[in-house]
């Protein structure tokens, strides 16, 4: 049912654990060789584990994977470090877990239990490794994941339509709220900044996003996938998060919103000379730019976009804010100032030119007015 990548590969090439859900067997692969070998990946070692085994995490310095079996309400842990890997411990947890998340400081195990509507905490320091607490959570729970600074843990109850919120630094910890979602929530998977938290609907075919910044955490939207999506992951720029759909087998992309930025430095303008500068404006979806506070100088526009562009018609100084806002976060506010120089004489937009014609007269080229000196 799931599949996990160690993160430190020792001794042997990178390995990857897969876990079935009908064998009470936890296979490990090497990923075969270099790139253009025909060697294939091969399983090396087969690990007895619980029954039913069905979820996997790997710790953050990859010497141990904890494995969920749904029959024996157990996990088992997995030195990974020996060869072949073996089972060193078995811990007993609420009944039929499925999946399991490791804290990003390693110290801490979370299960979901689907049958006791309960989350389990085991102690991953001890030897063995220790339950030390369960957490009341919603109906059914599906899947378990950690905020990135490891505060929160969120749980999907696939029964209840919601995600339970877990403060982990309390002693014992406890649910500090209950996010509603689609229908079936199965996955979470958390921004790499932590802001936000994509919950994969399994009966309801989509996405739904909750802000986690918020006191109580809320959800801001709701994004049609392909049928049934199991899981959810983010990329680790978080700029995409990609569900797997059961029925429809396809995988959805969903361009992640992010908060505008706005940066650059004007150069300096010359009358009656083109001028053109685009500022740096990222987000999801694309910010609009605007001019907030202050004014452009004569003969400039600024377009949504973020293009600053025109012919200055008038030398001087000018100083304005530019702001880029796309509905997501705080809007990004940046103070300009812009200095236009005069025109150089004998050109457009500088001091009038003179010139003798063949027939002796003289007569005046017209330019664009220009300023007082």
């Amino acid at each position: 049912m799931t599949v996990i990548v160690e993160p430190h590969p020792r001794r042997r090439r990178s390995r990857t654990a897969a876990v079935f859900g009908t064998a009470a067997l936890a296979l490990i692969f090497s990923v075969g060789g270099v790139v253009g070998t025909a060697t294939a990946d091969t399983v090396t070692d087969t690990i007895t584990v619980g029954t039913n085994p069905a979820g996997v995490a790997i710790s953050p310095d990859g010497t141990r994977a904890y494995v969920t079996n749904l029959s024996g309400s157990s996990v088992s842990v997995i030195n990974t470090t020996t060869t072949p890997p073996t089972t060193i411990a078995d811990v007993t947890v609420g009944t039929q877990p499925l999946a399991v998340a490791i804290s990003p400081d390693g110290t801490r195990a979370y299960t979901a239990n689907n049958s006791s509507n309960s989350v389990s905490v085991i102690n991953t320091t001890t030897a063995p490794p220790a339950r030390i607490a369960d957490v009341t959570v919603g109906r059914n729970p599906q899947g378990v994941a950690f905020s990135p600074d490891g505060t929160r843990a969120y749980v999907t109850n696939t029964g209840g339509s919601s995600v339970s919120v877990i403060n982990t630094t309390t002693a014992p910890p406890i649910t500090i709220a209950d996010v509603t979602v689609g229908s079936g929530p199965y996955a979470v998977a958390f921004t790499p900044d932590g802001t936000r938290a994509y919950v994969s609907n399994f009966d309801s075919s989509s996405v739904s996003v909750i802000n986690t910044t918020t006191t109580p955490p809320i959800t801001i939207d709701t994004i049609t996938v392909g049928s049934q999506p199991y899981g959810v992951a983010i990329t680790p720029d978080g700029a995409y998060a990609y569900t797997a759909n059961h029925i429809s087998g396809s995988v959805s992309v969903i361009a992640i919103d992010k908060a505008p930025t706005l940066t650059g430095v004007p150069p300096a303008g010359v009358v009656g000379q083109t001028y053109s500068h685009a500022f740096t404006v990222t987000g999801e979806p694309a910010p609009a730019v605007t001019v907030t506070a202050g004014a452009l100088p004569a003969g400039f526009t600024l377009s949504p976009a973020g293009v600053l562009s025109g012919t200055p018609i008038a030398a001087g100084t000018s100083a304005f804010t530019v702001t880029a806002a796309n509905g997501i976060g705080t809007p990004a506010t940046l103070d300009v100032t812009l200095t236009v120089a005069p025109a150089a004489p004998g050109t457009p937009g500088g001091r009038p030119v003179w010139i003798a014609r063949a027939d002796l007269r003289i007569r005046q080229l017209i330019f664009p007015p220009v300023p007082t000196y």
